[in-house]
């Protein structure tokens, strides 16, 4: 693609005077799978348009490696929607840069979705990436945060964990790590109280064992 022509996609992001073609503007620039389109999509994540947000979270995950950066650096603080979007991004990716925001926001975050999103992208964390004594550190703190997450009084974080879980361990090699996942979650099983994340940790465990 042409210079010319992404600046005019962005351009039709900058000055769209609606909701729907600020949803087609951004569909567009998405798609357009340029790295110069990654500010305005994460800009567009702060917009009051989650029909847009869903649109720029999928371009950035389109463009997969090349967002990580530009989503670490710029990260709201105080716009808690546009940090769940940009969690379920870096979540979507599942770069290793991410891994200590995902951590963070898993633990800390006030917002239950982002607390959510960063609990399930935890588990779809590229660990080929790094180095064999890098990955095993990594999952380990991985393993460690979502067993606290397990703890969270929101049962959708829980749940979200449970997921991580059972894909994080599908990617491990170390047999100590998933042997200590099944023990967790056959734990949580015994002591969580919503329904849906017992069936859902009944679920992991049958994939597990």
């Amino acid at each position: 693609m042409e210079d010319q022509d992404i600046h005019d996609l962005i351009k039709e992001v900058e000055t769209a005077d609606s909701a729907v073609g600020l949803l087609m503007a951004v569909r567009s620039l998405a798609s357009s799978g340029h790295e110069k389109a990654i500010p305005p999509l994460i800009e567009a994540l702060g917009y009051n348009n989650p029909g847009a947000a869903v649109a720029a979270v999928e371009g950035l995950i389109n463009l997969g490696d090349l967002s990580v950066p530009y989503l670490l650096q710029q990260i709201d603080g105080y716009n808690y929607g546009a940090r769940a979007w940009a969690t379920r991004a870096l979540a979507g990716i599942g770069h290793p840069s991410a891994l200590d925001h995902l951590q963070e926001a898993a633990l800390t975050d006030f917002s239950m979705s982002v607390r959510r999103s960063a609990a399930k992208g935890l588990g779809y964390i590229g660990w080929s990436k790094l180095s064999s004594s890098e990955a095993s550190e990594g999952q380990k703190q991985a393993i460690e945060t979502l067993f606290k997450v397990l703890d969270d009084p929101e049962w959708v974080v829980r749940y979200a964990a449970v997921v991580g879980l059972q894909n994080l361990a599908v990617s491990l090699d170390e047999e100590g790590f998933v042997n200590s996942i099944v023990e967790r979650l056959e734990k949580q099983l015994e002591i969580e109280q919503e329904l849906g994340v017992c069936a859902r940790v009944q679920l992991a465990l049958q994939a597990l064992c």
